[in-house]
């Protein structure tokens, strides 16, 4: 066996979506009656791709599935187009009441501070671990809770704990 650092590099990754020009291969050999993995492995993609897009993209007319490369190339780019501006960018009083939590540095609109929630330290262990900067911030579902009780009124005023995370991390990439 040589060694790895003289083996031929791994073969180039296909793109993620398929082509148009891999859409209208699926239609033909759909037309043919070719199976989903001869398909697959002429187009070099994973059969669960072939049958997903078949599946998602097909009209069952009479019971067959009748797969269309336009169709399915059409819904493909609408679907592209789908993602949305974040509640977080567009809704600035939104953005900093989640920031301020998250952070730790909570105050009322008027801008009198208070303190967070009460973290409850066990005394286990680490002597020197009492006081963290986290313990002072806001977990993403306690946030998501607390606008409801301090902004019961206002419907643009929520976000859930799962959609607080996701700008955290997109920031990283």
């Amino acid at each position: 066996m040589p060694p790895t650092h003289l083996a031929p590099s791994a073969p180039e990754l296909k793109r993620r979506n398929l082509t148009f020009a891999e859409r209208e291969e699926i239609a033909l050999e759909c037309a043919r009656g070719t199976g989903v993995r001869a398909i697959a492995h002429r187009l070099g993609r994973a059969p669960s791709t072939i049958s997903r897009e078949i599946r998602r993209n097909s009209a069952t007319r009479g019971g067959d599935f009748d797969y269309r490369a336009l169709t399915a190339q059409w819904h493909a780019d609408h679907a592209a187009r789908r993602p949305k501006i974040s509640k977080l960018a567009n809704n600035p009083a939104l953005r900093d009441y989640v920031q301020d939590r998250l952070a730790g540095l909570i105050a009322t609109p008027e801008g009198i501070a208070f303190d967070g929630p009460v973290v409850i330290w066990k005394k286990r262990r680490a002597v020197h671990r009492q006081s963290r900067r986290w313990s002072s911030a806001w977990s993403p579902e306690q946030i998501a809770q607390r606008l409801k009780v301090d902004f019961p009124e206002d419907p643009t005023m929520r976000i859930s704990h799962e959609a607080e995370v996701v700008p955290i991390f997109r920031t990283g990439r």
